[in-house]
């Protein structure tokens, strides 16, 4: 899915990539995901046609998407080995101002607590229970453990340890992954978000890309990005900062870097999945290297469009 506009806002949002087989969204299931992808769009969306800002809008449509626990974020979150939820998320915006949370349990929405902390201007990110106690102090919303917990979550686990293995949520039944925001408002400025419970069977204390500025979460003057797939593997790659740097340095079109960290760097790091991103001149991309991703762009003056497979 690839969009261009020259001028006006644009919105895209992810809610994971994988496997995502069809068999696995018969029954209504692929109506729940796409309904649940229109909601977070439109979230967004309301505050871009309002004349709000891309940061405002990134996070309200990362925090739909936390809401629904279809998506691996916020209340649908994966366990680690520990039968616990810890979960990060990362909000960055393109005139170089970051925060981000890691290892958080209490907060309802985690992308709320990581605008927080950006809203602090102290520190970027902010660690387990000290952030919990950091989000708690802002005002911010908490929820109990079994707030977070689902069925359909405790049976992944249960399969990745039937199986010995630590898995990324989309390689297990009920595939969604990390959720993702990008946005360019109609005044140019531009904004990502990224939110995630991280891989069902992790070790407790396990960090991905989401809260990495540059792995998983990166927004500058030329580009925001948010990432989704085996986040060790964009870190490795600085897979979200490459893309700008690709554009800045070696002129390339957002089509065209976004097409060599998704199709070459990341795959050599040893890892899958995809993006979603946005230019300064509100031209969208939402590349991935698994069989699908959950995916949608709306802006201004058209209907919005939502997607999983790749046909």
């Amino acid at each position: 899915m690839m969009d261009t506009q020259a001028a006006g806002w644009t919105l895209a949002i992810h809610g994971g990539a994988g496997t995502i087989p069809r068999a696995a969204l018969t029954g209504g299931k692929e109506a729940e995901y796409r309904a649940g992808l229109m909601a977070a769009l439109e979230a967004g969306a309301a505050v871009l046609r309002a004349g709000g800002t891309a940061g405002d809008a990134v996070v309200e449509a990362v925090r739909a998407l936390e809401d629904c626990p279809l998506f691996n974020a916020g209340r649908g979150s994966t366990f680690t080995s520990d039968g616990t939820i810890e979960m990060d998320a990362a909000l960055m915006l393109g005139e170089g101002k970051a925060g981000a949370v890691t290892g958080v349990t209490r907060p309802r929405n985690p992308i709320r607590a990581a605008r927080a902390v950006l809203e602090t201007g102290r520190h970027v990110l902010l660690a387990g229970t000290a952030a919990d106690a950091f989000a708690a102090a802002a005002g911010l919303e908490a929820a109990p453990a079994d707030y977070f917990r689902t069925d359909h979550r405790l049976a992944q686990l249960q399969a990745a340890r039937a199986q010995d293995q630590v898995a990324l949520d989309h390689d297990v039944p009920a595939r969604t992954g990390t959720v993702g925001a990008v946005a360019r408002d109609a005044a140019g400025r531009l904004a990502a978000a990224t939110s995630t419970g991280g891989m069902t069977n992790k070790r407790p204390g396990r960090v991905g890309d989401c809260p990495v500025f540059g792995a998983g979460t990166w927004a500058d003057g030329t580009v925001a990005i948010s990432c989704t797939g085996t986040g060790e593997a964009f870190i490795r790659a600085a897979a979200a900062h490459e893309i700008s740097a690709r554009m800045r340095h070696l002129g390339e079109t957002l089509e065209q870097a976004c097409a060599r960290v998704i199709g070459t760097d990341v795959p050599a790091a040893g890892g899958r999945g995809g993006l979603i991103a946005v230019d300064a001149a509100g031209n969208a991309a939402l590349p991935f290297n698994t069989a699908g991703m959950y995916r949608g762009v709306a802006r201004s003056g058209a209907a919005p469009v939502v997607a999983i497979h790749e046909a």
